[in-house]
Order: C-alpha cells, then structure tokens, then sequence
C-alpha cells in the first residue's frame, strides 16, 4: 500500500478530510502552537454499513443496524424512535422529552468513561477492512494500533494527534480539537450543549445517535451505535468527513478499565524503535 492509501485510511479512521488534514497537519519536528489548540473540534455522520468481515460477529444487530439505515422519519416499527434531520441539514433536529434523555444518557456514558481498551474492525468506503487494538483514556487520549500488513499507529496525547507510519518512518500531526473525537472524550462531555444532533434512535437494546459539531468550520458528523443490554456498551461508530466518504469502525472484547499505562499515549519520536502492544 501506498503512504498515500496509508494516509487515508488514517484520516477516514478520524472523519478528517485530506484538505483539512493537509491545512492543518504538522510535521513531526514542528511544536505545538497555543493557537491551534483551542481550535473546535469535528463531527462527522452516518454512512450505510458495509457486510462484517468473514468470521466477524457483527457489532450491531443485523435488525438494527437494518432499521437504522432505512427506517423513516417519526415513529418506525419494531419499537424505533426515530427522526432525522433534513439532508445537508446542520441545525439539527428538534428533540422531544424522550429523545432530549436518550442524548443525556450517551453523554453520561462518555462522561463517566475513565479508560476503555478493546479490538477493532475498521470498514472503508471501498470496503476494505482493517484490524487492530485500540486503547482509551479520558479525557482526550487514545491509541490505535493496526495489524499487520499495516504498520500504522494513532496516537492522542490529549492536546495532539498523530498518525505515525513505522514502515515508511513518517508522521503527521493535527490537533485533537480538529477531530470528532473532541466531543465524546473531553473533560466535560455535554452533547446537548456542544454537539448538533442530526439523528436519535432507540430499539429494544440499541441506542443509535448522529451528531455534528456545532462550529461551522470543521465539517462532517459521527453516528454512534451502543447496546443498552446487558448495560450500556459502545459496539461501532461511522464517521462521514466533509466529501462524504464513509467509515464504520467496529469494536470488541470491549474492557472498561483505570489501570492503561499513561506511556501508552506518549507520542514517541519516529527514528526510534516504537513498541506496539500485543
């Protein structure tokens, strides 16, 4: 592969667009600025989801997932509760009491989420597949190492991210608060104070939400997918960056913990040799 198809997989991990990332990625030797880091954060959006990888149990209901993707505005059936915004529609959706405490619980979630590590399947929009282990500490740092052949590590150190090549001996860097994951892992997540919601649905054992950033200048949204049973589980996510282009990550052997060593975020400079967990 390519150190460009390399790149892009990363990007469409994060819901960046090449443009955004190219406007604000810096190179490995460059120091921060103050500046940048205040800058708001992405949010990317829904996608249709492509067929699990062989072998791979499916992270969300096939039912569900079905619903999701094709159910119509209002009440569907099967239990849904569903409404979705207007296509390109970036006010976002009116919520109602029910809806309004759908996004309260995802936000308590994320808020109480401490430390999170599992496995993941990421799907492109060409339907590629990878696979790797991710690792996560709030507030803002997380980790994603992929498998072999890939030979590619994200890393967030809570002010950074970095997406580092060990093959090619490359690395790029944008701050976090340029990707969607500034609204699920800061230090306070409130959804309903910082994010657009664009989509809200609820069945049986699934909790789907569509949210965008509510800052005109970073584009795209995330749809979120988390199993209320046996207690409330983030099971995948798809992000959508700004030219519409679609990746669904599922996750599993999902483990909540306190206990990721902090090393595990530290953005270690390329030339050495990097260590990836096993």
């Amino acid at each position: 592969m390519t150190a460009l198809g390399r790149g892009l997989i990363s990007l469409a991990l994060l819901g960046l667009s090449t443009a955004a990332f190219a406007q604000d990625a810096k190179p490995q030797d460059a120091k921060p600025a103050a500046a940048q880091a205040a800058a708001p954060a992405a949010a990317p959006a829904p996608g249709a989801a492509p067929a699990a990888a062989p072998g791979t149990p499916p992270a969300t209901p096939p039912a569900a997932a079905a619903g999701a993707a094709q159910a119509p505005a209002g009440k569907a059936d099967g239990g849904w509760s569903q409404e979705v915004a207007p296509a390109n529609g970036t006010t976002g959706i009116a919520l109602d009491e029910k809806q309004t405490e759908l996004v309260k619980t995802v936000s308590g979630y994320f808020a109480k989420l401490n430390g999170l590590q599992g496995a993941f399947v990421q799907t492109g929009a060409d339907n590629k597949k990878l696979k790797g282990k991710f690792f996560v500490k709030r507030p803002g740092k997380f980790r994603f190492d992929y498998a072999l052949p890939s030979k590619q590590i994200i890393i967030s150190d809570g002010e950074y991210l970095a997406i580092q090549d060990l093959d090619l001996n490359n690395e790029d860097r944008v701050a976090l608060d340029q990707t969607p994951f500034r609204l699920l892992l800061r230090k306070d997540v409130d959804l309903l104070r910082d994010a657009r919601i664009m989509e809200v649905q609820q069945a049986e054992d699934l909790i789907v939400l569509a949210i965008q950033d509510k800052s005109p200048d970073t584009p795209g949204r995330i749809k979120i997918f988390l199993a209320t049973k046996p207690a409330l589980e983030l099971k995948e996510w798809v992000t959508s960056d700004a030219q519409g282009l679609d990746t669904r990550v599922q996750v599993s052997d999902v483990e909540l913990t306190d206990k990721i060593d902090e090393k595990m975020f530290k953005i270690q400079q390329l030339g050495n040799r990097l260590s990836t967990p096993q």
